[in-house]
């Protein structure tokens, strides 16, 4: 498997989709690639990034990928002006299958289904999913409003069974929440999802990076919650219940809530110690307007759910990538596989600039794929993909760190 790797950041769309394929071409010695990932930010032109990376590799070579923030590579985190970056992929040995349904906004679950239907998929198969994570952007008086990947999940495994591992994350551009965008093969699309199938003589490990611990351990249950908007928890509104937590109000201007998030413990509640290991946590986009309720990003939960408040914790976060990352090369070598690249899908909430870190905490990543001289490529992301607990589940605040191998 030869993997090769590009990046750029200009202003000139098309020069840059060049300067992304040849500089991947180059570095990987491609000869001619069986497909495509890139992503790039809202600043960026993607149909002319795309137009440039199809003039050097052919437009019969499909592109997936689509919106990021920034753009993550053995030697670089870049997530300011026109960050754009490619991995190109060359195996004869591998068999791959893509698929590209639209219509996101109006039901997930459909498009699920939709995917899955264009796919022959067998239990050995692994699935990498992109779905554009905004549904409506943000307002001058209203936060964005999210596509969730729970129903996009449900419609696929409807089809194709519950055992196929799902790993992707849903596209965002910016930290503005600006509408995102698709690479659909061979074109630029919105309010869609694309799914890469692969299978052949390779092997998927994953790791997923957390960084969030309970505020007070003490578990509240929702009493009223609407969608993506929770209302009430203890039959309190929960926005009285959070003013109490910080003292004052301030906190409302966040979008998203910069500290605070919604931790879903799916371990055991009571008489054992916490394990980040058994926690989902959903990202605060930030208050209704009338204040009547929070904004989640995945809109999930349901009334009777018990649920903590829970804090990111920076330094928590670095050591997470730092040991799962050792952790995940060192099981694959053992195993006697070689590693051959890694996939990195990062929680643009993880970057030194939003969790007001003083380094990066993918630069813990990158140093063991360098100390091990394994490519890496990644983005940022506005949800992360990826089986936990026994289960296909859209993660925010993680990364999800994959490695192929042979």
């Amino acid at each position: 498997m030869k993997v090769g790797i590009g990046f750029d950041n200009q202003e000139d769309s098309f020069a840059s989709g060049k300067i992304i394929a040849k500089r991947a071409v180059q570095k990987g010695g491609i000869k001619r690639a069986e497909f495509a990932l890139a992503f790039c930010s809202t600043n960026v032109n993607a149909g002319e990034l795309l137009k440039g990376i199809h003039e050097v590799i052919g437009k019969d070579i499909p592109v997936l990928g689509g919106s990021g923030i920034g753009i993550i590579t053995n030697h670089l985190i870049s997530y300011e002006n026109y960050p754009a970056g490619l991995v190109l992929i060359e195996d004869k040995g591998i068999h791959w299958q893509i698929a590209v349904a639209e219509g996101l906004d109006e039901c997930g679950r459909k498009v699920g289904r939709d995917l899955a239907n264009q796919l022959s998929c067998e239990k050995s198969n692994k699935i990498f999913l992109f779905y554009d994570s905004i549904k409506k952007p943000l307002g001058n008086n209203t936060p964005p409003i999210m596509n969730s990947s729970k129903p996009l999940l449900e419609g696929l495994e409807e089809e194709l069974g519950k055992n196929i591992p799902i790993f992707g994350g849903g596209t965002v551009g910016d930290f503005n929440f600006s509408p995102t965008i698709q690479f659909a093969g061979n074109c630029v699309k919105s309010q869609c999802a694309s799914a890469l199938l692969l299978s052949g003589n390779f092997e998927i490990d994953f790791s997923i990076m957390h960084g969030c611990s309970p505020k007070d351990g003490i578990y509240h249950t929702i009493t009223k919650i609407d969608g993506a908007v929770i209302h009430e928890i203890d039959n309190r509104p929960i926005v009285e219940v959070i003013n109490e937590m910080y003292g004052n109000e301030e906190w409302q201007k966040q979008v998203p809530v910069r500290r605070l998030t919604i931790g879903i413990n799916h371990g055991e509640k009571f008489g054992s110690e916490y394990s980040e290991a058994n926690y989902v946590n959903r990202l605060i986009l930030g208050v209704l307007p009338d204040k009547m309720g929070i904004i989640i990003f995945e809109p999930d939960l349901e009334v009777g759910m018990d649920i903590q408040f829970m804090l990111r914790d920076s330094q928590k976060m670095i050591e997470s990538a730092r040991k799962n990352s050792e952790n995940l090369i060192r099981k694959i070598q053992e195993k006697g596989r070689k590693p051959v690249w890694g996939f990195y899908i990062d929680c643009a909430g993880r970057t030194a600039m939003f969790s007001e870190t003083v380094i990066e905490e993918a630069e813990e990543v990158q140093k063991i794929f360098n100390r091990n001289n394994i490519p890496l490529f990644g983005f940022y992301s506005g949800v992360e993909i990826a089986p936990f607990l026994h289960k296909n589940r859209g993660l925010d605040w993680t990364g999800v760190l994959t490695v192929f191998s042979k």
